[in-house]
């Protein structure tokens, strides 16, 4: 990039208009006084390939993929990281000599770092950790999971199937267990994780039993919107450490503005301010 180039970068989906990305990244930028842009995309899954192809050539150094694009983007990809590779997807891209398309996933960074911070006290190795859901987000989440060294993961999925797919993927670490019984793997686990989309503003609330949790249990929401989600509420009214699911949107994008913009942001109140409000 030479110096009087303007860094260009975005976030592509379908459809994109509710994303916070842009929020996030224009405060970074503005914060760290960088002559950049970061806007949102709508691309159609059969405009995926030319648009990133095309994109280097306007002055973009990178770019964010979500729904429904990131297993795609990942295919379109000339190197892939070993990550993205494992959990199937891509997240984020870095556009480098003459267009090469770099792909990578930060899903599992942004979740640990989030939890990490929000649950301090937390030992992977204190025992197991039940996971709801087995989308892109949950393969994302497993796949940091066993590398901080939790020692076994419980998956419940409506759909049993995709679970089973899981286990198969990542090994003899992972327990399926039947949707009626997820009430079961929560009582069982030191930390309990949902990835899936209930509890979010619109859609229907998680409907399992949820009395196993107690003050020992850490739980954390992927959905962000609202902050406070029906499983959150009733960890806190156990006595559970809780931890919110903005922290994970916020922390997935350092290593993309880093990479893009060549500055590492900070994740403070701030930032939590600015996409939030």
């Amino acid at each position: 990039m030479t110096p009087s180039r303007i860094p260009l970068a975005g976030v592509i989906g379908s459809p994109i208009a509710h994303s916070k990305s842009p929020l996030l990244h224009g405060h970074w930028l503005k914060t760290y006084g960088i002559a950049g842009h970061y806007i949102p995309m709508e691309v159609a899954a059969d405009d995926l390939e030319t648009v990133l192809r095309t994109l280097p050539k306007m002055g973009f150094v990178g770019c964010n993929i979500t729904i429904p694009h990131k297993e795609r983007a990942l295919t379109l990809a000339d190197q892939v990281t070993d990550r993205a590779t494992l959990i199937g997807a891509a997240n984020t891209l870095t556009f480098g000599a003459e267009g090469k398309i770099i792909a990578d996933n930060t899903d599992g960074y942004g979740f640990m770092e989030n939890l990490r911070r929000g649950a301090p006290g937390w030992d992977p190795k204190a025992g197991p950790a039940a996971v709801l859901g087995a989308g892109g987000a949950a393969r994302a989440v497993i796949c940091a999971l066993l590398d901080a060294g939790v020692p076994e993961v419980l998956i419940s999925n409506r759909t049993r199937t995709r679970a089973d797919q899981l286990r198969e993927d990542f090994g003899a670490r992972l327990r399926v267990v039947d949707w009626v019984q997820a009430g079961n793997i929560i009582a069982e686990a030191r930390l309990v994780v949902n990835t899936t989309s209930l509890g979010m503003l619109g859609k229907p609330e998680l409907r399992v039993p949820l009395d196993g949790i107690d003050k020992h249990t850490v739980v954390t929401d992927l959905v962000y919107n609202p902050l406070k989600t029906h499983l959150l509420q009733a960890a806190d009214a156990a006595g559970a450490t809780t931890v919110d699911g903005l922290g994970m949107l916020l922390w997935q994008a350092v290593p993309g503005f880093e990479r893009w913009f060549g500055q590492k942001p900070e994740v403070d109140e701030a930032t939590r301010e600015a996409v939030l409000g």
